[in-house]
């Protein structure tokens, strides 16, 4: 018996140790426990293009740019290539017809902007590719650069985890930007410049919010709950990662929600 218990206890003193640290490990570096989840959605290495429309219900000029952007909801490269939002801006409101999607954080987002491009007051409609003014609607080529990997985990219930692991090692802070999507979606105008229309909006900024990530070990996290795309036929998440208090998107990602 005693030649027994001198051969097993060290063996199972190992075994208690070994899940000992590993629940330490877990414990102290929660980003560790969930990198090895199944990601909702998730970028390659290469950098995902964001492309940003600036919009609104009272501008005639828009509705065929919102075409265009809602005719990339076919494209092969959806999400994968390109990530595709509508922001609509509130400065028309007062022109004879109030925009349900309009928000002074977006227009201040597009002030930002115009202020960095040096081109004057914002105007409708605008598109921003990667950051950078573009005056048509043009999708843009696959960039090839390596952006780091960004990835979106359920943590539960109506909460979910952002992960990036930049593609080097660098002493940069992040922050995370979120939008949930709304698409389907059709109002019909009944005064301004498009009275009479009936507009479809696709990929449409619900609801917005910029966090801050924190860091630890070489990969970068942020966590947030979100409610559901309310009065959208289909709902999308986009999310994507800047240097923290900068515009430029680094990289990117989103995807279709249940």
């Amino acid at each position: 018996m005693t030649n027994m218990s001198s051969r097993t206890c060290p063996a199972a003193f190992r075994l208690v140790l070994c899940l000992l640290i590993v629940i330490t490990i877990t414990a102290a570096y929660p980003a560790l426990a969930i990198a090895g989840e199944e990601p909702l959605f998730q970028s390659s290495d290469k950098q995902t293009n964001l492309i940003e429309l600036y919009t609104a219900e009272g501008c005639s000029s828009c509705p065929p740019a919102e075409e265009w952007l809602s005719k990339l909801g076919t494209q092969p490269g959806l999400w994968k290539d390109f990530v595709p939002l509508a922001f609509h801006v509130d400065y028309w409101d007062g022109r004879g017809w109030k925009d349900r999607f309009a928000s002074a954080a977006f227009t201040q987002r597009q002030r930002a902007y115009t202020a960095a491009w040096n081109s004057g007051s914002p105007y409708t409609p605008a598109f921003a590719v990667n950051g950078r003014e573009s005056r048509s609607p043009r999708l843009p080529a696959a960039t090839g650069v390596s952006a780091g990997t960004l990835r979106i985990t359920r943590a539960g219930g109506n909460r979910f985890v952002f992960t990036y692991s930049p593609a080097s090692k660098t002493e940069s802070q992040w922050d995370l930007h979120v939008a949930l999507l709304g698409s389907g979606i059709v109002s019909k105008v009944a005064s301004g410049e498009n009275a009479g229309r009936q507009l479809r909006h696709d990929f449409v900024v619900l609801k917005y919010d910029r966090l801050r990530m924190i860091s630890n070990a070489g990969v970068v996290r942020a966590e947030t709950a979100l409610s559901r795309a309310e009065g959208a036929p289909r709902g999308a998440l986009a999310a994507w990662v800047t240097i923290r208090d900068q515009m430029i998107p680094l990289q990117a990602t989103g995807g279709w929600l249940p």
